[in-house]
Order: structure tokens, then C-alpha cells, then sequence
């Protein structure tokens, strides 16, 4: 009778996760151990990134708070919990984050280059995509009326641009962007400007020119290996998004909207020339009078025979295999009323009475092959369960920094405390998990689901349970120093002993 009150007892105290879905999987109290073993290991990768000892150490505090079972995991909410409830802890924390001087660049720069050693396949895709952050004030850097995604609607909000990184290893957080909208840099803006420390350099970007900065520097380091760039309407309707990706040699697949238009054949174009009749001479080339006029997407869906579709299953969804039909072809892009260049014209839609149609640009060789689309067509999920996992585990949006340095320092812990996720899953699967072997890929037609894919087998939230454990990190030096490191540097990066 005890033993049941206990166990009632003990049901009553246990917090469920931050995520609010129940564990799939049983922490032994060694699991626990090593995991807080593995942090350590884990972050001190990144030591050098920090100048000196105390950064290293609020670091590490900050990603035990993101990574334990707190509800909201704020600063003031970390230091009570896993800290001690002393006014000055909390400030030295939120200066930690908002005015350090530690190297932000630096930390997302090796994170990149884990990624590329644990994840990393010649065939990986990268994904662009933008998330929005509610608030309530008018003070916090980039926050302005605009359409946030995360409410559906426009609102009051910071929006941030995300790279996100997929192989058949997993996937994980790359970079990230603050769009700041065009009235920060008004003059009415200049006091807020300041007070956010924004630097006073930066120019001016839209969303794809930040996802086309920063996949930019991911080709210029070379070192996480990828060809595909995948992105949805809101970089498909920007020609500098596509110009930018195909300069890079890379391969892109954006969703565009349907009044989208086209030449199925390219037409004709007149240079600059004197006007007839005596008109005013033109002074830029336009398309021959007798050209055919472009067609829009949704009308050209409708020309298409049924011998041209194609059943594919795209990917491996959570009640089954998800199929579409794929049609493609090619057709000349329409650029400021010219003939722009050759692209592939994919459509997709799903079956059932009313589908649903979705309509894609790429510029991938003539020899790529339609399941070769809808593969890469059906990776945009990790991008969407790398923000609903990031914003329900590790505290994503759970920030209440002002300022610029803040926000982006708390966007790189958070993609650390991800990864850290990422890599524990990876490892607790291939000890605890049998091995399913080789599996045909989803993409084909005529495809049988055999198992599970590794990279969603275990649950995240079985993670939470690391909240006592990050608590020990914390408060005992002694733990910190004898401690037993779980992961290894990449090749030619020195680790410092915090």
C-alpha cells in the first residue's frame, strides 16, 4: 500500500515535457549521467569561441536552460531554477546575452562544421524558410506590424530567416538571419536603432537576399556538402533568389504561385532601336510584336494530358507513405517582361476529389529525372519540425532580449541545444535500436513502407528529462572537471578545458 502511494505520490510531482508530448522511450539514470556528460564534451567544442571563463560557464548555463524541463525558459526562469535566486545572477546573465563580446560568427562557423562531419552527405539539401516571433512592445530589434507565419496573420512580430540542412543522417539548424524591416532605417527609427545595438553598417536586405547572403558563405567555406536549395513562395517570387542560387553552381527547387507565367518556346526580342514612324526611339529591348504571350501556371496545369502525370511518394509520413502526382516540363521564366532562362516547370498535386496543386521552378540539368523532384519536392518537413521542436524544446521563442547581439545569441544556443538533440538521438539509436538495414527510397513508385526511417524513432521529449541533470552541470565544478567526453572535435580544432 505504500509503494502505491508512493508511485501516486511521485505521478503528481512529475512535470510532463516543455513540448507537452509524453516520452517514447524509458532514461535509465545512467542515460541521464551521460547525457549531462555528453553536454560537457559537447560544449566545450565551442570553448574558444568565448574569451574568457565565466562566458564559457554562463554558456553552458544557458544551454542547460534551453535543455532542461522548465516551461518557460526565460533567463530569470533559468537562473531561479538551475542557478540560485540572487538578483545579480540574473543580470549577469542578460548581460551575458545581450551585451557580450564572445564570437557569435565563430560558434555558428563550427556548428557548421559539426554538421557537415556528423550529418553531411554529397546529396544534401538545404533549406530556406522564415519563421515570425510574436511580441507585445515596440522596443525589441526588427519588430514591426507584418505578416507572421506562426499566427497566420499579421501582427506584431520579429521574423527571422533560417537555413536548415538535410541528409539521409538527419537534419539540423545551419544559420539564421533577423530581417529588419525597410522603416527600421527611417529616421524615425534611429533612437531605437541605438538603443538595440544594431550595427551601424547594415545595409538593407528582403528575406531572399539574406537566405542568398547566407548560402553564400556556406559555398565559400566548403565545407557542408549539399546541392540542393529548396525554399517555398516567398523566395520563388524573388528572381534575385534564383539568379543567386544558380551563380553559386547549386541546384534550387522553390514553390512558385500559380499566376506565375511562362514561354513554353522563347520568344523572339527586339534590341533598342529607333521608334517607327517617327515615335520616340526605344530605349530597351522588348519582346518581338508577333511572340506569343506567356501563360500562367494555373492555366497550363489545365493543358496537360493525363498521360503526362506520374504517381510518386514523395516521403514517409507518420500514417503512411504520402503520394502525389508529378508532372513536369520545361519552359522559358519571365524576367521584367523579357525571356529570362530555361527552367524546369514542376507541378504536384494530391489526390483525392478537390487535390491540392503546388507549382515549382528548377534549374537542374535536362537529365534530372521526375523522381528526382519529387524526392527533393518532399523535403520541406524538416525545416517546419526543426521550428516546432526548436520553439517546443529548447525554448526558441521563449527569449526576452531586446537587442541585437541578444537575439542572435540566443538563436546560436538554441541551434547548439538542437543539435545536441540531434546527436544524442543519433547515438541513443544506434545502442538501443536494431538495425533495420538498407530500405528502398521512398520516392519510387511501387515503393513498400519496412520500417520506421532512424532519424524518427526517438522522441525528443524523452529528452526533457535532462532537466536534474543540467542542474548538476551547474552547481558542481568538480563534475564539470571530471566529467568524461562523449564527442571529438572536428579535424584540425583544439579543445580547451573549461
Amino acid at each position: 500500500m505504500k509503494i502505491k502511494k508512493r508511485r501516486a505520490k511521485h505521478r503528481k510531482t512529475v512535470r510532463p515535457p516543455a513540448s507537452g508530448r509524453r516520452p517514447l522511450a524509458r532514461l535509465l539514470p545512467s542515460d541521464i549521467e551521460a547525457s549531462a556528460e555528453a553536454l560537457i564534451g559537447f560544449h566545450q567544442l565551442f570553448a574558444d569561441c568565448f574569451q574568457r571563463r565565466e562566458q564559457r560557464r554562463w554558456s553552458l548555463f544557458y544551454l542547460c536552460g534551453q535543455l532542461s524541463n522548465l516551461e518557460r525558459k526565460t533567463i530569470e526562469a533559468m537562473v531561479l531554477a538551475l542557478h540560485s535566486a540572487e538578483a545579480n545572477a540574473v543580470r549577469a546573465a542578460q548581460r551575458f546575452m545581450s551585451e557580450g563580446t564572445w564570437d557569435q560568427p565563430k560558434l555558428i562557423e563550427q556548428q557548421q562544421a559539426l554538421i557537415a562531419d556528423w550529418l553531411g552527405k554529397a546529396d544534401g539539401v538545404v533549406i530556406v524558410d522564415g519563421s515570425g516571433f510574436p511580441k507585445q512592445g515596440e522596443y525589441s530589434v526588427g519588430v514591426t506590424p507584418q505578416y507572421c507565419g506562426h499566427l497566420g496573420k499579421v501582427a506584431n512580430c520579429q521574423q527571422g530567416v533560417f537555413l536548415v540542412y538535410v541528409s539521409s543522417q538527419g537534419y539540423a539548424f545551419l544559420d539564421e538571419r533577423l530581417y529588419m524591416p525597410e522603416c527600421w532605417f527611417t529616421p524615425e527609427y534611429q533612437t531605437r536603432w541605438q538603443r538595440c545595438a544594431i550595427p551601424e553598417n547594415l545595409p538593407f536586405r528582403t528575406e531572399p537576399q539574406l537566405a542568398v547572403e547566407m548560402i553564400t558563405s556556406l559555398v565559400q567555406r566548403a565545407r557542408v556538402p549539399f546541392q540542393w536549395v529548396t525554399a517555398d513562395e516567398t523566395y520563388g517570387k524573388s528572381p534575385c533568389f534564383f539568379e543567386g542560387i544558380d551563380a553559386l553552381g547549386k541546384w534550387y527547387l522553390a514553390e512558385v504561385p500559380s499566376d506565375t507565367r511562362v514561354w513554353l518556346r522563347t520568344p523572339a526580342v527586339e534590341p533598342p532601336g529607333p521608334g517607327l514612324l517617327g515615335r520616340r526611339p526605344r530605349l530597351r529591348p522588348r519582346v518581338a510584336r508577333n511572340a506569343p504571350r506567356p501563360v500562367e501556371l494555373r492555366e497550363l496545369i489545365r493543358r496537360l494530358p493525363n498521360t503526362r502525370w506520374r504517381r510518386c511518394t514523395i516521403m514517409e509520413g507518420s500514417k503512411g507513405p504520402v503520394v502525389a502526382e508529378f508532372a513536369s516540363m520545361r519552359a522559358t521564366s519571365v524576367r521584367d517582361g523579357l525571356p529570362g532562362p530555361r527552367v524546369w516547370v514542376i507541378f504536384r498535386r494530391s489526390l483525392g476529389i478537390e487535390p491540392e496543386e503546388k507549382y515549382f521552378f528548377s534549374n537542374a540539368p535536362t537529365t534530372c529525372s521526375l523522381t528526382t523532384f519529387a524526392r527533393v519536392s518532399g523535403l520541406r518537413w524538416p525545416v517546419e519540425t526543426a521550428l516546432e521542436e526548436g520553439k517546443g524544446e529548447v525554448g526558441m521563442d521563449h527569449y526576452e532580449t531586446r537587442t541585437w547581439p541578444g537575439w542572435h545569441g540566443h538563436m546560436a544556443h538554441t541551434f547548439l541545444a538542437h543539435l545536441f538533440l540531434i546527436r544524442l538521438r543519433v547515438l541513443w539509436q544506434k545502442k538501443s535500436c536494431p538495425d533495420y538495414g538498407s530500405s528502398s527510397p521512398t520516392y519510387r513508385t511501387g515503393y513498400r513502407r519496412r520500417s520506421v526511417p532512424i532519424t524518427r524513432c526517438v522522441s525528443y521529449s524523452a529528452l526533457s528529462t535532462m532537466s536534474q541533470s543540467c542542474s548538476l552541470l551547474f552547481s558542481s565544478q568538480t563534475y564539470l572537471e571530471t566529467a568524461q567526453s562523449t564527442f571529438q572535435a572536428p579535424k584540425g580544432q583544439n579543445v580547451e578545458v573549461m
